[in-house]
């Protein structure tokens, strides 16, 4: 006889006499009817436990009420006759519970055994009992199928008949219901509350429902925290109001079946009456369905069928669907299909009711874990998150569990002091789990001792096993094949078994041992059968573990192929469905050595091969530790390591962690928070944390509690809210560590914030905390920067995204003037960022300090410090720019502020402005966008006029631009007398060494016109005196009236660094009237204009010396003679392009540059200039004797303009060189009036010379009286043309050089140079190169030279030119030196030269 592991339960005790007998038709046919009787009276004494088997093996039938009316032998009899029908594996599997459970007599439990136990011993010969069997099957509200649900014609009745039959058939399912939730009966030995025990687990409701179908699919959603979501709140009773379906994610362990088959217990007891049916369906049972369903089949064949009349009843349904509930269970077990063929039958009507395509307006509810969802969800599903137990719930479900037991408070110590447990915990599975093995360990372990025997999740498990196995016997063989099933399931995707699944001995062990469960599969009408699972997944995959440490089938090599890591990015594909999740975490615990005496007994002593099998697993997990991993397998990884308790291998997976260690878009528990924090323990090097869209549970941070290495932490999901402040606020003060905290996107209040603000002094190594986007109150806000004299290191805080109002902005202001270590305030629409400078003092010494010597100490760091305040788009206005302005004086020198984007128009500008001189700001003042008019720029120039350090003031209305850029304050400023001195000691140094200071005023694009000069030259009168000053007002509306009025009023302003008008509608007389500002303005040095493009700028010298030109210094002495000076030494130009050059329009430009002081540079460009307008410009060069250079760039020329710069060489002796290229390039030199008059030169290179020009240009040029150079290259003489000008070289007063290159010449060419030499006596050389070089000049002298050098290169002498050669160059008495180099002359050519040629007098070169 076996114990029972949970006890003594009823005693078998043999009367004396064998008593009445009773007869029935079972037991005449398994002819033993003592054996019979003996097991009647047997399980007369235990019903209890008959019950508990009779739903276990037939979990579809009820415990009728009327059978409590029989007598108990009766009874019993009953139902055994109902066991014995259903076939051979139920009734041998029965007999093996009733040997190893009850206390059965030794020859009695052989005796049934071998009778009942084996095949032999069950009859098939049942008589009508056994040929009712497929009746007896079938749930006492299904009757024999009437013909296909909504296939038989529908009869005519009264709607009262039709609401008798559905009022009828509601009442028989919730009657089902109560008999279903009623009937459990916890196992023996087990307390009371185990199966009776029930506490809801956290319920957090997301914040967006799956608008998207990216997020339809991976269900990765943020949640929120807050108030617990109850049972009741989980549906939205209002019609027509909020999501249809709402979908339950949840990890494994999470409570999600329990939570299903709690809703039907409630709505069995009344208490969802706001549902008239409830109807709950599971996944792995609908797998099996391989046809299509319809609604009614759904419902009557799959679940419960009515009486009678089907159609009336789902009619009646169909009308109040509105009041109907589907539950689906495990929607991440639905199968996928594997082809193209859409979506199987399952999930086909799952997502018609869903959308409300079938039996519109019902309510559906689904179960799942997180990750990728079936996309026929719904947009708007509700997503609702099982978070697990918090400490309070744990605590609750402890005092259930061990209610009115000695034990309960042993098991609140245990937990209480066992931080490890007390995260295991967090997962309701693992809680019950552990509440299982406390029971059992507790009397017989001293305090502190049992909880040593649970510090992991498989240890946990090890002990469950432990505690349902009998005291001292563990069976092995059992346990082991029970595994090879689990596993061979795990490896096909079925958590569904039948009895041929599985031996009748299995079946009675996992009874037994609460391992394995039972229900009634439904999958048509009159098909129904009993399916066996394991009570958990979870203790599926870790029998399936076991079996593969333990069994003697199982080889390391293949036990290594399991140690694998699921991300929890689930990519279900596939068909088959990926149920080992925690399997490779079950294969890492039972790799510690603590397993391993465990192991051996189960692997029958064999201890060296359970050992190798432990090393191999390790050995895995090391080559994944060193491997880069992402978020989700980290923290799988981090799991499986933690499990082994190996030192070794925790401190090489922590020092393999990246320094940034990303959680993005996953669910993490608190136990997986807590398993990443001892894996923490083991590494030296910092980390950063960043958990970004990671639903977590609101005590999760208690995890944290410790981890010194964490270096930055951030968290960004709207889930976290008061609960997780609270909770992360104890954990910051123990990371000596963290210099970074993050906390974005949540839902704090006050109430949160107020025990982080805290937390946050105790945590002075803080260097950056961030707030941002959680929807902070304006005082929760201040309370925040309240911290920032406690935090000594901190450099940045970020409030942004917090909706503050403008009070508090101030302030927020307020403090940072205040607070020594802010150096930057930035607030910009949402952003509100804090940037500050740790002072070099320690803080302590700062807080021991008296209160007088702290207020010094805050002055001397506000005189050091430098603020930058940025206020932009903050809705600021005039009064508070009034109260700004208060609290900057006050305050430490500011280098930028920035108030644009505000509404602070013409009068708060006005009032920043005339501050600007008060508060020291060094670099910046930005006003841009505050509504600015035409009218305030005049007010805002006014107000800065006396501003010396302003540099630069940009106002644009157009673009919404004022902006005042300041240089640094002089440390003080110089008196009179010593300004003088100092002016007058600068005259010793060079001109471009005095350093004056530079002013830009910009005022550009507003609209400015001829009205608003007047007042504006009033305006920017004050700042002439200031320094150079740079106007511009390009981009206005000025015309022609404002530029004239301008050109009055600009002497007023005294000297100008420059003045740019471009943009502003002037035509072209108004431009060429700018002219005469060279006689008006001394200190115009440069106008340049571009008409078309509108580009006017008037320049003064480059070198900044314009200030002196303006007489305001009457007390230097040397100023009239530097002044001189510098007009004669530094030229003015005027540059003037894109204009149409008309002869009026240049003999305008050329009257108004009359009166101009010289010297003169005239640039002139545009796209061709004519004959007649060239002609006019060079009459007028006489007119202008200042002139000193005139270019004509880039500008198209005719051929007769070569022939007119020709004889301006001539007409106009000032004229020292013309130089024309390419017919678009023309520059004449001038003389000076000191200058003598001299030699000239003209090149006219690349104009297209030809032989027919030749003779008027040289006659043109035989006017000049010298010509020092003359430069003919690159044009088109050739042959003839060169012979036509060398004939014509002696009416030519050349004294220098001649250059004829590039005209494409031949040997012709150098053979009439040989002959002419003798006609030109001022040839003193000439050299041609006919190769690559095509060189041809002539060098002159001024008067006859006695000596001649020629120098003939590459020019390929034929045979025939020899005699030409030599009788030329023997009529050249003078030729003193002739170099003839690679001309192609033969042996027998330079014989005949020689012979020809007399010796020259100098030297003769052959080459």
């Amino acid at each position: 006889m076996r114990p029972s592991p949970w006890g003594p339960w009823s005693t078998y005790h043999e009367r004396g006499d064998q008593g009445r007998l009773l007869m029935d038709p079972v037991g005449l046919q398994l002819g033993n009817k003592n054996l019979w009787s003996c097991l009647v009276r047997l399980l007369t004494k235990d019903p209890e436990w008959l019950n508990a088997k009779m739903k276990f093996f037939l979990p579809n039938t009820d415990l009728d009420s009327r059978n409590e009316t029989l007598d108990p032998e009766q009874r019993v009899i009953l139902q055994l006759n109902k066991l014995h029908v259903q076939g051979s594996d139920t009734w041998q599997s029965f007999i093996h519970c009733v040997c190893m459970q009850l206390e059965v007599p030794l020859d009695l439990e052989v005796l049934l055994l071998s009778t009942f136990g084996c095949d032999d011993g069950f009859t098939s010969q049942l008589g009508a009992e056994g040929k009712r069997q497929p009746e007896s099957q079938l749930h006492h509200g299904l009757k024999r199928p009437h013909q296909s649900c909504g296939s038989s014609p529908r009869r005519k009745q009264c709607k009262k008949q039709q609401l008798e039959l559905a009022k009828k058939y509601l009442q028989l399912l919730r009657t089902s219901a109560q008999q279903r939730y009623r009937s459990r009966i916890p196992g023996s030995g087990q307390p009371h509350a185990f199966h009776q025990v029930y506490v809801p687990p956290i319920l957090r409701r997301a914040t967006a429902s799956l608008d998207t179908p990216e997020g339809a699919i991976m269900g990765d959603l943020k949640v929120e925290d807050g108030t617990d979501v109850s049972i009741s709140d989980l549906f939205n009773t209002r019609v027509n109001k909020g999501p249809r379906v709402t979908v339950l994610l949840g990890k494994a362990g999470m409570g999600k079946t329990t939570l299903a088959h709690r809703l039907c217990q409630k709505w069995a007891e009344g208490h969802l009456d706001c549902f008239q049916a409830l109807f709950l369906f599971e996944f792995r049972q609908l797998n099996l369905i391989t046809r299509f369903l319809t609604p009614s089949e759904l419902l009557f064949d799959l679940y419960l069928s009515p009486e009678s009349d089907h159609d009336a009843v789902f009619q009646y349904l169909e009308k109040n669907a509105d009041q109907v509930l589907l539950i689906f269970d495990g929607l991440d077990e639905a199968l996928q299909p594997m082809g193209p063929d859409g979506p199987g039958p399952v999930l086909t009507l799952f997502s018609d009711l869903c959308h409300g395509t079938l039996l519109p307006g019902c309510r559906v509810m689904a179960t799942s874990r997180p990750g990728k969802l079936p996309a026929c969800l719904p947009a708007e599903a509700a997503m609702v998150h099982m978070l697990g137990f918090d400490g309070p719930r744990v605590e609750e479900y402890v005092n259930h569990f061990f209610s009115a037991q000695p034990s309960r408070e042993g098991a609140l110590v245990e937990l209480q002091t066992n931080g490890r447990l007390r995260s295991l915990c967090a997962v309701p599975a693992l809680c019950q789990v552990a509440c299982l093995c406390l029971h059992h360990l507790l009397p017989d372990h001293a305090p502190g001792q049992s909880v040593a025997l649970l510090p992991t999740r498989t240890q946990l498990y090890m002990q469950m096993v432990l505690a349902l196995s009998p005291p001292g016997h563990l069976p092995t063989t059992s346990l082991l094949d029970l595994g090879e099933v689990a596993l061979r399931g795990l490896e096909t995707g079925k958590v569904i078994f039948y009895a041929k699944d599985i031996t009748p001995p299995l079946i009675a062990f996992g009874a037994t041992h609460s391992l394995l469960t039972s229900f009634c599969i439904r999958t048509g009408p009159g098909h129904q059968q009993t399916g066996y699972a394991f009570t958990h997944l979870s203790l599926q995959e870790f029998l399936a573990a076991l079996h593969l440490m333990a069994s003697p089938k199982v080889n390391k090599d293949t036990l290594t192929q399991y140690v694998t890591l699921h991300s929890r990015w689930v990519q279900r594909t596939k068909a088959r469905l990926c149920l080992s999740d925690h399997l490779p975490t079950f294969l890492a615990g039972l790799a510690s050595c603590t397993c391993r005496p465990f192991l051996s007994h189960l692997a029958q002593d064999n201890e060296d091969c359970v050992g190798a099998k432990q090393a191999a697993v390790v050995q895995v997990l090391k080559k994944l530790a060193t491997r880069k991993l992402t978020g989700p397998k980290v923290v799988e990884l981090c799991h499986c390591v933690d499990e082994t308790q190996e030192p070794e291998l925790a401190s090489l997976t922590a020092q393999s962690l990246p320094y940034q260690l990303p959680f993005h878009n996953f669910p993490l528990t608190c136990t997986d928070l807590a398993t990443l924090t001892n894996i923490l323990e083991h590494r030296e090097a910092p980390i950063h944390l960043d958990f970004d869209g990671c639903p977590l549970e609101p005590h999760c941070p208690e995890a944290l509690v410790g981890c010194g290495q964490i270096e930055n932490l951030s968290f960004k999901s709207r889930k976290c809210g008061d609960a997780f402040a609270e909770a992360l606020s104890k954990s910051l003060p123990t990371m000596g560590r963290l210099q970074m905290l993050g906390l974005a996107g949540s839902k704090i209040t006050a109430r949160g914030i107020s025990h982080l603000v805290k937390a946050l002094p105790l945590c002075p190594q803080l260097e950056e905390v961030s707030f941002r986007d959680n929807q902070l109150s304006d005082q929760v806000v201040l309370n925040i920067v309240e911290v920032l004299p406690h935090l000594p290191r901190l450099r940045k805080l970020d409030l942004s995204s917090n909706s503050i109002c403008v009070s508090t902005l101030l302030c927020l202001a307020r403090v940072a003037v205040t607070c020594p270590t802010v150096r930057t305030l930035q607030a910009r629409e949402a952003d509100l960022i804090f940037l500050l400078s740790p002072p070099t003092e320690k803080t302590a010494e700062l807080q021991r300090a008296p209160d007088l010597q702290e207020s010094d100490g805050q002055r001397k760091g506000a005189q050091s410090r430098s603020l930058t305040l940025r206020l932009q788009k903050c809705q600021l206005q005039v009064h508070d720019v009034e109260a700004l302005i208060a609290l900057l004086q006050e305050g430490p020198h500011l280098e930028e502020v920035d108030l644009s984007g505000n509404q602070l128009e013409d009068e708060g500008c006005r009032l920043m402005a005339e501050a600007a001189s008060q508060l020291h700001i060094a670099r910046k003042l930005d006003l841009s966008d505050n509504g600015l008019s035409v009218a305030g720029v005049h007010c805002v120039l006014r107000a800065v006029s006396a501003c010396w350090t302003l540099a630069e003031l940009h106002i644009s209305l157009q673009h919404k631009t004022v902006v005042f850029m300041f240089a640094q304050e002089p440390e003080e400023q110089k008196g009179p007398q010593e300004r003088t001195a100092f002016l007058d000691s600068l005259m010793l140094q060079m001109p471009s060494k005095l350093p004056l200071s530079s002013r830009r005023m910009r005022l550009t694009h507003c609209g400015l016109q001829a009205k608003h000069l007047e007042q504006l030259c009033k305006a920017l009168g004050g700042s002439c005196h200031l320094g150079h000053l740079h106007l511009d007002f390009s981009g206005n509306a000025l015309g022609d009236e404002g530029a004239a009025q301008l050109a009055q009023l600009l002497p007023g302003l005294g000297a100008l660094q420059s003045l740019n008008l471009s943009e502003n509608g002037l035509s072209l007389d108004a431009v060429l009237g700018l002219a005469q500002c060279f006689s008006t303005l001394q200190w115009l040095f440069h106008l340049d204009i571009s008409f078309e493009s509108q580009h006017i700028l008037l320049r003064g010298d480059k070198t900044g010396r314009d200030t002196w030109a303006t007489g305001s210094l009457p007390d230097f002495p040397a100023a009239a003679e530097f002044l001189g000076f510098r007009q004669r030494c530094i030229p003015r130009s005027l540059c003037l392009s894109e204009c149409p050059l008309e002869p009026p329009s240049l003999t305008r430009l050329c009257a108004t540059l009359k009166d101009c002081p010289g010297p003169l540079e005239l640039q002139l460009s545009c796209e061709f200039l004519s004959d007649q307008s060239l002609e006019t410009l060079l009459d007028c060069l006489p007119q202008l004797p200042q002139l000193s250079l005139l270019q004509l760039s880039q500008t198209g020329l005719s051929l007769k303009s070569p022939f007119l710069l020709a004889n301006t060489l001539s007409l106009c002796p000032r004229v020292k060189k013309v130089d024309l290229r390419s017919l678009h390039h023309a520059t004449l030199h001038f003389r000076s009036n000191e200058e003598e008059e001299g030699v000239c030169c003209g090149r006219f290179t690349g104009c297209s010379l030809s032989q027919e020009h030749v003779e008027s240009l040289c006659w043109l040029l035989s006017k000049c009286k010298d010509l020092s150079q003359v430069d003919l290259s690159a044009n088109l003489l050739g042959d003839s043309g060169l012979r036509c000008l060398l004939e014509c070289l002696p009416q030519v007063p050349i004294s220098g050089l001649l250059d004829l290159s590039h005209n494409s010449v031949s040997q012709e060419s150098a053979l009439y140079l040989v002959e002419t030499l003798p006609s030109c006596p001022r040839v003193r050389e000439a050299s041609v190169n006919l190769g690559s070089e095509q060189s041809f000049r002539i060098h002159f002298s001024g008067e006859d030279q006695a000596g001649k050098t020629l120098r003939l290169s590459e020019c390929s002498f034929r045979p025939e030119h020899v005699s030409r050669l030599a009788t030329g160059l023997s009529q050249s008495l003078q030729l003193t030196e002739l170099t003839l180099t690679q001309c192609c002359l033969g042996w027998k050519q330079l014989a005949i030269l020689l012979s020809l040629v007399g010796r020259p007098a100098g030297l003769f070169s052959l080459r």
